[in-house]
């Protein structure tokens, strides 16, 4: 105990008695990273015996890996960050290799004491062992994925023989039998829809989502992705507003011939396909809610990230329902979403997605006046860009 300052060290019995009743494992540390004491709990999921831990080095007991067994790197040592940033660090993706070399999924959690010069003098580490929770996780989600694979092809049988019976080529209905064949088709269109939403948020939480992240330049990719969103805007009579830092321009018509613009460039790290998801899903939903006005989708940055959104001019959501919107099969109730179909997993899909390239996702909105939904991604800088672009040419094909 010689690292500890005295008002530890007159405490450390009382702490050592409260922590001896605790499930969770807990450890303290003292400023050269020696272990002062440990609970039972710690002691049985490291696989040592307590009185043999007592004043050695931590290293030498608490072994941390990655998912597949792999050695954490020396500069990603929570037990270092802590010391080193003087603030708390919590972790779910670590693995701990106790003694016979098992590895056990945890949770882990570490928080600074500091002495009278603000100087970290322990750290006081708190384990779970969450390997069964983990387990059944992975049993749902291989479930949830299982079932929606079998059931797409059926379903897109059904689809593929309502689709020819409405084919007026191929067979003749009555419009009767039409009107029900048609509600028939919608019904399984939604039902298809469902299945691979599933499928997706099940890889999503699992870390199985394809992705292959090129180098994009976003108002570019916006710009391109806006000609063919417009089309559903204009069914329904919305104006398409694209602004990029400042500058508007009225996609909802084409461009007049010639027409140049001047803007910054947003590079981004990502694939292509999964933001189109993103953009795509949040653009459906502003028109499926919105029945005049205007759909802005928007772009702007600062050095570090690159923000988008799309805004629209509908009624609103209530502030109640905005922390949950991200939440799987979460949907807000409300005449107009019982009226329009949905899954309740887009919002989560698309925030899994923008998780999946280190960003953050939110909304905001205000009833009767409209709700705008962001998302933020690191920005790389035009110079880092170029860079990546010609490595991605350069490399052989395999």
């Amino acid at each position: 105990m010689q690292g500890l300052p005295n008002n530890l060290r007159n405490e450390t019995q009382q702490f050592k008695a409260i922590i001896e009743t605790i499930e969770d494992g807990v450890i303290l540390i003292d400023n050269n990273r020696c272990i002062v004491l440990m609970n039972p709990a710690a002691g049985r999921m490291c696989g040592w015996k307590l009185e043999d831990t007592t004043g050695i080095s931590v290293k030498s007991v608490i072994k941390f890996v990655l998912t597949k067994g792999e050695p954490l790197p020396p500069e990603k040592d929570p037990i270092e960050e802590v010391f080193a940033t003087k603030k708390s660090v919590s972790n779910n993706t670590l693995f701990l290799l106790n003694r016979e070399n098992l590895q056990i999924s945890i949770t882990l959690n570490l928080s600074p004491l500091t002495d009278q010069a603000d100087e970290v003098s322990a750290v006081v580490m708190v384990l779970r062992d969450v390997t069964k929770e983990r387990a059944e996780e992975q049993q749902r989600a291989d479930f949830i994925s299982t079932a929606s694979h079998e059931m797409r092809t059926p379903v897109a049988a059904i689809e593929g023989y309502l689709s020819l019976a409405l084919n007026d080529k191929v067979a003749n209905i009555d419009s009767r039998a039409r009107g029900y064949l048609e509600k028939a088709y919608s019904s399984t269109q939604h039902l298809g829809k469902l299945f691979q939403d599933l499928l997706t948020s099940a890889k999503a939480e699992d870390g199985r989502l394809t992705s292959n992240p090129v180098v994009l330049e976003m108002g570019d990719f916006i710009d391109k992705l806006c000609n063919d969103l417009k089309l559903v805007a204009n069914k329904k009579g919305l104006e398409i507003v694209v602004r990029s830092s400042g500058s508007e321009i009225n996609a909802t018509k084409d461009s007049e011939e010639g027409e140049r613009i001047v803007r910054p460039l947003y590079y981004v790290l990502a694939d292509p396909d999964r933001l189109r998801e993103v953009i795509t899903n949040l653009f459906d939903n502003a028109v499926k809610y919105t029945d005049e006005g205007t759909i802005t989708i928007g772009i702007t940055g600062n050095d570090q990230v690159v923000q988008c959104y799309v805004r629209d001019t509908g009624p609103g959501i209530p502030a109640e329902d905005l922390p949950h919107l991200f939440q799987k099969f979460y949907r807000v109730d409300n005449s107009a979403t019982r009226t329009i179909g949905g899954t309740g997993l887009g919002l989560f899909i698309c925030y899994k997605i923008i998780e999946l390239y280190h960003g953050q996702m939110w909304a905001e909105s205000e009833l009767n006046k409209g709700s705008t939904f962001y998302f933020n991604l690191p920005r790389i800088d035009s110079q880092k860009a170029g860079k990546t672009q010609t490595s991605a040419i350069a490399k052989p094909e395999i």
